[in-house]
């Protein structure tokens, strides 16, 4: 089953609010951190742009902590994207879902825009073009901030990998599972070293690209437009 077919899957979306916060470590600070970089450089009355925007978690994270900014999410899984309306609620009201990938979205200028847990699922020439059609939606200068998946430099993935599935396991979950766990995300993810993902956020057109965000297998970094 791939990324697509996974989210498309009534079980995954049925649990994905209550399990999604259980395996990212410091899920809630993590939209946190995003929301205080983005707005850095966001003037309060702020457009953002949110690829990859299913379930709504982050959205509603956002929203309720920044009142005057609106945004765009867009997410290739039709479930996903009526999951994250269910999870907006009212807050919906400042948020245009749209069906699809980057490429659905308008084309701007936006003041910000995240990628949270979603280019991991990407070969590497579909993560690039992700950034780049992001980058041609943002204002100069404007943050891009994206997390996910990735191996430390000199790391062993599968060790990284088998941390944050036992991370992401019920209570008293052996290792044994996690490493099994670990074999078939190394398998079917294409990941990238950190001194790759920087690479590729460069070659999309973004400079100043920083690492924000450590845990486990997970990464998240900051860049500017």
């Amino acid at each position: 089953m791939n990324a697509a077919q996974s989210f498309a899957a009534p079980a995954m979306i049925a649990n994905y609010v209550a399990s999604t916060p259980h395996k990212v470590p410091g899920y809630a600070d993590l939209h946190r951190m995003a929301m205080l970089l983005l707005a850095e450089r966001a003037p309060a009355q702020a457009d953002m742009l949110v690829v990859g925007a299913g379930g709504g978690l982050e959205l509603k994270a956002f929203a309720e902590a920044q009142a005057g900014w609106r945004f765009v999410g867009v997410d290739p899984s039709a479930g996903m994207i009526e999951l994250a309306r269910r999870v907006l609620g009212p807050l919906g009201a400042r948020v245009d879902l749209r069906q699809g990938l980057v490429d659905s979205a308008p084309p701007g200028p936006f003041d910000g825009a995240t990628c949270l847990l979603t280019l991991h699922f990407l070969r590497r020439e579909e993560r690039l073009h992700t950034l780049r059609e992001t980058h041609r939606r943002l204002k100069p200068g404007a943050p891009l901030v994206v997390a996910h998946h990735s191996i430390p430099d000199g790391g062993e993935a599968s060790a990284w990998l088998a941390r944050s599935a036992a991370f992401a396991g019920e209570p008293g979950t052996g290792f044994e599972r996690a490493w099994i766990s670990a074999a078939m995300m190394e398998e079917h993810l294409p990941l990238l070293s950190g001194e790759e993902e920087a690479a590729i956020q460069r070659e999309a057109g973004f400079s100043d690209v920083a690492l924000f965000y450590a845990g486990f297998s997970f990464r998240g970094w900051v860049s500017r437009a």
